[in-house]
């Protein structure tokens, strides 16, 4: 206080001064750029008397160099000077420094306390700029430091002018410092050269530290604690900064700080954990309620309800963290027991509105059936009554009575009968009689009695009521059953088409006729089909049958054009022109062999998605319940049609329900052309009756139905319309109508026993179970030549070998068996050319071509969106598993928060390694999912003309909420836990671009590799990659793996939070981890990038690699 006084005194009596005193004194408290006068010349030009380097200079001189603003003066000139220096060694620190010229001014900022500095002029008795390093010396200390070279690891710095082997003064010795004296002038931003300093050495001030081999003091940074040390005398160190006095020497004492280095190499003069430093030379203990890290200038406050004892080096949040574990458990708990109530509960209103539209439709159907009854009694009783009274008056007629009379009475009576009819007054029970006695088949009169007209077609706004559309379609489907009864028709459709008012779809109908089809596998050489002639036409139903290897199968696909890897032979035609068959896909129902049906969607919800994305997009919404309801209604699935189809692990419906809605999947689309493989496998009598019936229904309708059939009853044989029987090899033995089956074998000598199903002796014939004898000798064998004379087809010559040889024309056999080791090698490069074959006429089949079945499906778009909405439906019924991946984040996050805490020397790169594997790890697991199991799925949805693009957008889409949602629920964990010095902003960021990342990987393995191999790579390849990051740095090899950046960028949004004294820290970690502080945006760029691009690989892989 004294000092303050007597500076304001002595200010007071300057006031009269010259102009130049005052000039002065202005230009060092206000001008960044200070004139370069030492501060003996400031005090001569003060007016201070004179000044010598002795300190003999008068009261007025000393008040003036111990003064704050002097002291700010000198702040000044040391923000110049770190602003010379920033500006000097800014490129070699663009890695480690953003702003340099910023940071080093933060680092350097003492204008808050410029004690010291005022501490330091007293000391130094006005000579401070003599003594403190210009900018060049301090850019030969920072070169020596972190030049890599062996002085750097030694804490020395290279020989320079000062400090030699010729010339080694007390100022070279660590925590010393000389002056350059008075005559000479320094400026301290010269970054060039390096002054001359051997005079009046002494220990270096507090606040700076004097390097070892430098005669200059350097200011310590904001966040250091750099107090003159003291002699232990037990140890003969200069405590607490480990450096000896020189020997020999009593006079030299300990000083000040001698290095500031990163924290690993040493950490004498950060401000210690526990306590805050305002400034270099004072260290104030954390109070209560506040936490200090280390190299803290002020105390953090604690969150609320945090533990933060006095002298916290850290707040103690794992209290948060416990209570988000908790709250996540109860979160988890409520989604693993409830999280199908949002389905189920919308699966109930929509269930009651559809059940009261189908009672409405029964009640008025019901009430028809009624009122026609009456109308007919009515009719009846009327026409017997007009039949006596037309008997009675022709005999008053034969007495005279007279012509207009008797008219006159008929219609007297006609009215009079019509009054009784109708009562007292004129009902409109008449009106309906006379209505319905008009047009037998309108509805006018009924919906007068039931007073809706269910029957109407919604239009406008009520297209979009769900009642509504639900009355039209139930109204629809009881008139058809009405009709049926009436017109004992076996088919809805049939009697649909007598329906005057009713909107028959029209379907384009398809004939396939086919002549010499052979099927050869390229590779190979194996024959599958030969020389098999026939056609397939619109409104029938044909039976494929024959024994095992027959090719019943290859016949099928190669009609449906889905034969892949084959060389094909022979004419197709379609309604007798050559077009290929993958141009009618859209209007194409192949219904493959296997059940493959969503098993976490309900049948509705199944057989809708498959009627949204098939059926034309001008057809109104209405049309399409109707049809979805007339096919459930058909295959009798009404009591399951709100039951989840089931999954291996969870129970749904019985398989035979689950064969039917196979079946119906394809029913639902109207095709023209329905081919199914096996479908009646599995299906006990009454199910295979019952399926037939629909399908029988759907041939009225002008559907060509073709199917591979294994021991029908003979009930279903006989529904059946044409047989078409294969012999072992892919030959034909019969194709025609099953009327003339029997004829056609007993006119061979083949007799069907009696009591035994014709179709099953005739497929034991050709298994070699039952040998006849035939009428005209041969055997067996000689069947499908047979057949192709009877025909008049022209006969391949290697069908007219002997037995012997056609046999190993059978499939499975080669066509002459290998008589050399060496034919091993061209075996495998037939099967080689045969996968290759095959991938590419997959290729050919789903690639986009000409459309010739004259149906617009819904675009893309429109695809996309309902793709959407059944992934949201299918990923709410497996919330229970998300739960379960969320639970195993939370689990990861604790452990890792908890084992891995922060190191100050790495900026916490420990824990984010573990991190980076930790969630790419579960991350590419929980990838897997989406395209693992829907993989057999969406084979058969692309092959029916469904868009591969809003498939795989719908998924990508759905999978963006875990994108989101898992950074947090991780961080949740291991920020409160580890509680590093970053914010949770900054790691969630980074966190996100991550999974994003992970998830596009998980994409690709999951198409491109079997799920147990997917599984595999997914666990092993964030630990190899992350190895190759961490072990070979800066290699291109390195910067391919996406964990490098990742690992990179958290350490980067951590180093960041480090300034002031950790600047040398940081700068020396990143410098050895080889990363670049200015990469953090190119980080998350490049992260993003690796997300895109596996995308898209894993979408090329999807649409170009299917099941073999």
């Amino acid at each position: 206080m004294a000092c303050w006084v007597a500076a304001a005194m002595h200010l007071l009596l300057l006031c009269n001064a010259a102009a130049a005193a005052r000039a002065a004194v202005a230009l060092f408290a206000a001008t960044p750029m200070p004139p370069r006068l030492s501060l003996a010349e400031a005090a001569a030009a003060a007016g201070a008397g004179d000044y010598d380097d002795g300190g003999t200079g008068d009261k007025g001189s000393q008040a003036l160099v111990g003064s704050p603003i002097v002291a700010g003066a000198m702040n000044n000139r040391l923000r110049a000077l770190t602003s010379s220096f920033a500006a000097a060694i800014g490129k070699k620190l663009d890695y480690c420094i953003k702003d340099t010229e910023t940071e080093w001014n933060q680092a350097f900022d003492f204008s808050k306390d410029t004690t010291f500095l005022t501490n330091c002029m007293k000391e130094t008795k006005g000579d401070l700029q003599q003594r403190i390093c210009t900018a060049a010396e301090m850019r030969f200390y920072f070169d020596s430091l972190m030049g890599g070279d062996d002085t750097a690891e030694a804490n020395y710095v290279r020989p320079n002018v000062n400090c030699n082997r010729s010339s080694w003064i007390d100022g070279c010795e660590p925590g010393w410092a000389c002056s350059a004296g008075a005559d000479q002038k320094i400026n301290l931003q010269d970054t060039k050269n390096m002054p001359y300093r051997p005079l009046k050495c002494q220990s270096c001030c507090p606040g700076f530290f004097c390097p070892h081999g430098l005669t200059c003091m350097i200011p310590c940074p904001l966040g250091a604690y750099c107090p003159r040390s003291s002699l232990n005398t037990s140890t003969g160190i200069c405590d607490p900064y480990n450096y000896q006095p020189p020997p020999g020497n009593p006079n030299h004492t300990c000083g000040a700080a001698d290095i500031w280095a990163d924290v690993v190499t040493t950490d004498d003069i950060f401000c210690p954990a526990g306590f805050y430093c305002p400034s270099t030379i004072q260290k104030l203990p954390c109070s209560s309620g506040y936490y200090c890290r280390k190299g803290s200038t002020s105390q953090t406050r604690c969150y609320k309800k945090s533990s933060c004892p006095p002298n916290s080096a850290t707040q103690d949040i794992t209290i948060f963290g416990a209570l988000l574990v908790v709250a996540s458990c109860l979160v988890l708990l409520i989604i693993y027991n409830f999280s199908g109530q949002i389905l189920t509960n919308r699966e109930k209103r929509q269930a009651k509105s559809r059940e009261a539209a189908a009672r409405h439709a029964r009640e008025t159907a019901q009430a028809r059936e009624r009122w026609k009854s009456a109308k007919g009694v009515a009719k009846k009783a009327g026409v017997g009554l007009q039949s006596q009274l037309s008997r009675t008056f022709s005999r008053k007629k034969g007495g005279g009575g007279g012509g207009g009379q008797s008219s006159q009475l008929q219609a007297g009576a006609s009215t009079k009968v019509g009054d009784d009819a109708g009562g007292k007054k004129h009902s409109n029970l008449a009106d309906m009689v006379r209505s319905i006695d008009d047009n037998p088949e309108s509805d006018e009169g009924f919906n007068l009695e039931v007073g809706d007209k269910a029957l109407k077609k919604p239009t406008g706004k009520e297209m979009h009521t769900r009642s509504q559309i639900f009355k039209y379609a139930y109204g629809q489907i009881e008139r058809e059953k009405a009709m049926q009864q009436e017109n004992h028709n076996m088919t809805f459709s049939g009697v649909i088409s007598m329906a005057q008012d009713h909107d028959v779809s029209t379907r384009l109908s398809v004939e396939i006729a086919f002549k010499d089809l052979t099927l050869t596998l390229k590779g190979s050489k194996k024959k599958l089909l030969r020389s098999v002639t026939g056609k397939l036409s619109p409104g029938k139903v044909a039976a494929v049958m024959g024994p095992s290897g027959a090719g019943k199968t290859t016949f099928l696909s190669a009609i449906a054009g889905k034969a892949t890897g084959c060389d094909t032979s022979g004419l197709v035609l379609i309604n007798g022109r050559i077009e290929p068959i993958r141009g009618y896909k859209k209007i194409i129902g192949f219904v493959p062999q296997d059940d493959i049906v969503h098993g976490n969607l309900t049948v509705e919800e199944n057989l809708w998605f498959n009627a949204r994305c098939r059926l034309s997009a001008e057809m109104s919404k209405a049309d399409k319940v109707l049809v979805v309801e007339r096919v459930i209604e058909s295959l009798g699935l009404q009591p399951v049609r709100d039951s989840l189809v089931g999954t291996v692990e969870q129970r749904g419906i019985s398989g035979g329900q689950r064969k039917r809605v196979n079946v119906g999947l394809e029913m639902v689309m109207e095709p023209s052309v329905l081919i199914l493989d096996e479908p009646t496998s599995g299906l006990d009598s009454a199910s295979s009756l019952l399926l037939l019936r629909a399908l029988r229904r759907e041939a009225l309708e002008g559907v060509n139905i073709s199917m591979v059939v294994h021991q029908p009853s003979y009930t279903l044989y006989r529904m059946f319309d044409d047989l078409i029987l294969l012999a072992k090899g892919g030959m034909t033995v019969y194709h025609g109508p099953v009327k003339k089956v029997e004829e056609y074998f007993t006119g061979l000598g083949i007799v069907v026993p009696e009591r035994v199903n014709p179709p099953d002796y005739y497929i034991d014939i050709l298994e070699g179970i039952v040998k006849p004898s035939l009428s005209s000798g041969g055997s067996v064998k000689d069947l499908p030549i047979r057949w192709m004379v009877h025909n008049g087809y022209d006969v391949p010559r290697d069908m007219l070998q002997s037995s012997s040889e056609s046999e190993s024309t059978s499939r499975g056999d080669a066509g002459h068996a290998p008589d050399e080791p060496s034919s091993v090698v061209s075996l495998l490069w037939g099967n080689l050319r045969d996968i290759l074959g095959q991938k590419k006429d997959e290729y050919d089949y789903n690639k986009t071509s000409e459309d010739l079945s004259k149906r617009k499906t819904p675009g893309i778009l429109r695809q996309y969106r309902y793709f959407l909405g059944r992934c949201g439906k299918q990923r709410l019924r497996d919330a229970r598993i998300q739960g379960v991946d969320y639970l195993i984040l939370c689990l990861a996050g604790i452990c890792l928060g908890t084992l891995a805490k922060v190191s100050d020397e790495t900026f916490g790169a420990l824990g984010y390694t573990y991190t980076v594997i930790a969630v790419s790890l579960l991350c590419k697991i929980g990838a897997l999912r989406s395209f693992t199991l829907d993989k057999i799925n969406y084979w058969r949805e692309r092959a029916s003309g469904m868009s591969s693009l809003a498939y795989f957008l719908s998924k990508d889409s759905i999978d963006h909420f875990n994108t989101v949602v898992k950074p947090i629920v991780y961080l949740s964990m291991f920020y409160f836990f580890n509680n590093p010095r970053s914010s949770i902003w900054e790691n969630y960021i980074v966190l996100l671009a991550l999974v994003y990342c992970v998830t596009g990987i998980g994409y690709t393995f999951a198409v491109f590799f079997q799920p147990g191999s997917a599984q595999l790579w997914s666990a092993l390849l964030p630990v190899v990659l992350t190895l190759i990051a961490t072990q070979q740095k800066d290699t291109i090899l390195a910067d391919l793996c996406y964990t490098k950046w990742a690992l990179e960028a958290f350490v980067i949004a951590n180093a960041q939070n480090y300034s002031g004294v950790w600047l040398i820290t940081r700068c020396g970690s990143l410098v050895r981890s080889g990363y670049d502080i200015e990469h953090e945006a190119l980080c998350i760029a490049v992260l993003i990038a690796n997300g895109v691009l596996f995308r898209c690989v894993a979408f090329f892989c999807m649409v170009t690699f299917q099941k073999n």
